[in-house]
């Protein structure tokens, strides 16, 4: 698959970004890069390969869930928040 303009056109309103012109054509053969990465990846034979993985049937060990309050940390976080109370993000109501 080849990214031309008109695709890179379509991906920038499916994706509501705008793509500066100078950088287009650098973003049309990343675009490609990518692409053909990815048709590499599909010539790979996994008909013998079970199509989900997880750890769950593996046996994944559980472990205490144990919370930990760390008061440095919090005052650190919201030193750089815009508006805090209480020991906490203060932000705007939107729910009535």
């Amino acid at each position: 698959m080849q990214i031309n303009d008109e695709l890179l056109s379509k991906l920038e309103k499916l994706s509501a970004l705008k793509i500066d012109t100078n950088k287009r054509e650098e973003t049309m053969m990343e675009l490609s890069k990518i692409v053909k990465f990815i048709e590499i990846l599909n010539e790979l034979d996994l008909k013998n390969e079970e199509a989900t993985f997880t750890t769950v049937s593996g046996g994944t060990p559980f472990r205490e869930d144990i919370p930990s309050v760390n008061p440095e940390i919090i005052e650190t976080i919201l030193a750089h928040a815009p508006k805090s109370e209480d020991g906490y993000f203060a932000v705007p109501k939107i729910i009535e």
